[in-house]
């Protein structure tokens, strides 16, 4: 009887190890990426569009983690700037949507604690250039 009893339990044991040890490729890349941008270890850009023009509202370019927070139709931005960390927040509506990229780029590329944002000046202040030949 603690034989059979044993037996179920080693066999038990090698089910539950064999069901979560399932995981994918692409789950292990998927939670390491996201675990080094979360850690300021990414250099990452942001850009917002206004889907309506399809012009570029902004871009924001750093070490820095996103969360898309559905509840208030906004991205939560933390960004590391010099050793101290920055917030900032992005709303979103119907006609507003962004993309996030991982940028490959040597450490020498971009400041190791500085982030840039970039505004479409003609997206918030319309002016009309006359050029004069």
């Amino acid at each position: 009887m603690k034989k059979k009893i044993f037996g179920l339990l080693i066999a038990g044991i090698l089910a539950i190890s064999i069901l979560t040890g399932c995981e994918t490729e692409a789950e292990r890349v998927n939670y390491n990426l996201t675990q080094e941008a979360d850690n300021f270890n990414v250099v990452r850009q942001l850009t917002v569009i206004n889907c309506i023009e399809g012009d570029v509202l902004f871009q924001m370019t750093g070490k820095m983690s996103i969360t898309a927070d559905v509840d208030d139709n906004q991205l939560e931005i933390i960004v590391e700037d010099g050793g101290t960390y920055v917030k900032h927040f992005v709303g979103l509506s119907d006609n507003v949507t962004y993309v996030v990229e991982d940028l490959n780029l040597g450490a020498n590329a971009v400041s190791k604690y500085k982030y840039t944002l970039n505004f479409n000046p003609n997206m918030w202040i319309p002016v009309n250039v006359k050029t004069i030949d």
